[in-house]
């Protein structure tokens, strides 16, 4: 990637690696996982099986529709710095590559600039690792403004940290007009300078969507309903769960990162309350940093919930390593299941893919623990225990208040039966009172109207 001239860093980033995706159907790859025997587990208990972590990374290169002619778990029991694999291990897949006609080879974990170049030295095919891959993903399916700039700002960044001398025409110099720099100035100084340049531009251009973003949430506020936000692993379902609940049709499909930008919808549960739904991005392992630091604006939706759905995949043979990359994620984002104020209810997804007995085990486990409920988002099974699981939390958030409101004044009693739960009414002669259960949000409107402000 760092072989790109500097007047090619306009190009979006998967045009600038040379079209992996845009030439998907006739891309043949190979997909490697290497497993670092000597490597601490960074799990964080959940063990991880390399061929499941090989399944994942060809489900990543599926996403972007790479043919894969052959993947393997490779076992390295000590990282060599100038490749990761041994010589030996690199010359036999420096054979496969050459039988097979492969194109480009995936490496499962990430690569120095110096290990991406000497394995393509080697393998005389072009080599990507799994930030590379993962960014590859992004920018083919990123499509709201804030996903474009979110994506061109990750890969500039990793593109950036590529630029270390590892090519031959970074090396030159040049003497360059005074506007492109000194004479003098090597071809890597003025890559680093053109990538800086875009980094600021773009991170502008953020704090400006950033700054609409809070507009349209302060404007939620005024109108406020619950926001509940679904989380989870990639592909555990959300976006099925998604659509289930709201009868929408989100782009939801058997995909790794089916679904990048935020979709938010009103959904009304049985109570008749109205809160708004929150489809997120999903969560990996070992996302490249870069990502986190881009993305994290369009997580900020999950720290305006008040109410997070886990959905979790418990079909998966790794449901409780991801379910250990999620919580890490939160943690990241102030949201520690153990610490947190908002309530995080773990929905255990496709129980219907499950042998009978482990799905009943499921089952047994939701009914006696209150913050679990076992569905099917694909099926339909369970999602109404969700719905009025959700209800019953935000009713115990409701905080009682007793008010007297004019008979004459039908507008604010219409009110307060749509926004709260009354439970007591007496009425007199000239005045009704009510014992209401209303939400804080709502409790500070109705505070408002008592002070002589519209009433919303």
């Amino acid at each position: 990637m760092s072989r790109t001239p500097a007047n090619g860093m306009g190009d979006s980033f998967h045009e600038r690696n040379q079209g992996i995706a845009t030439q998907a159907s006739s891309t043949r790859a190979l997909i490697l996982h290497l497993d670092l025997l000597s490597a601490a587990d960074k799990s964080g208990g959940a063990v991880r099986a390399p061929e499941a972590r090989l399944e994942e990374a060809c489900g990543l290169a599926l996403a972007i529709d790479l043919d894969i002619v052959h993947s393997e778990v490779v076992r390295v029991s000590r990282a060599t710095p100038a490749t990761l694999m041994g010589s030996g291990q690199v010359e036999r897949f420096a054979d496969v590559i050459d039988a097979m006609e492969i194109e480009v080879a995936v490496i499962d974990t990430a690569l120095s600039p110096v290990q991406q170049r000497n394995l393509e030295r080697s393998l005389k095919c072009k080599v990507i690792d799994r930030t590379a891959l993962i960014l590859e993903i992004f920018g083919a399916r990123a499509r709201t403004h804030e996903g474009r700039l979110q994506v061109e700002l990750a890969a500039l960044t990793y593109q950036r940290s590529r630029l270390v001398r590892s090519w031959t025409h970074l090396e030159r110099q040049r003497g360059g007009a005074g506007f492109m720099g000194g004479p003098g100035e090597s071809q890597i100084e003025l890559d680093r300078r053109i990538i800086d340049d875009k980094i600021v531009k773009l991170k502008r251009q953020l704090d400006e969507v950033k700054r609409t973003r809070e507009l349209h949430r302060s404007a939620r506020r005024k109108v406020p309903y619950p926001i509940v936000a679904l989380v989870g692993y990639t592909n555990a379902g959300k976006s099925t769960l998604f659509n289930r609940m709201t009868r929408s049709a989100v782009f939801a499909k058997d995909l790794l990162f089916a679904t990048l930008d935020p979709t938010m919808r009103r959904l009304s549960l049985p109570s008749g309350r109205q809160i708004i739904l929150s489809d997120t991005v999903g969560f990996i392992s070992d996302l490249p940093t870069q990502l986190v630091a881009a993305f994290r604006a369009t997580l900020e939706e999950v720290l305006e919930a008040d109410i997070i759905l886990h959905v979790r995949d418990v079909a998966h043979p790794d449901s409780a390593a991801q379910r250990a990359d999620v919580e890490a994620v939160l943690a990241d984002l102030g949201i520690a299941p153990e610490e947190s104020d908002t309530p995080i209810i773990e929905v255990l997804n496709k129980v219907d893919l499950l042998p009978e007995e482990d799905r009943a085990q499921v089952l047994n486990l939701a009914a006696r623990d209150p913050d679990k409920v076992a569905v099917s988002a694909l099926e339909g099974s369970g999602t109404d225990e969700l719905l009025t699981l959700l209800d019953q939390r935000l009713n115990a958030r409701r905080e009682l208040l007793r008010v007297d409101v004019d008979l004459s004044d039908g507008a604010t009693l219409a009110w307060l039966y749509r926004h709260g739960e009354v439970l007591e009414r007496e009425d007199d002669e000239k005045h009704s009172h009510l014992l209401v259960g209303l939400d804080p949000a709502d409790r500070a409107r109705f505070e408002r109207r008592q002070a002589g402000q519209p009433l919303s």
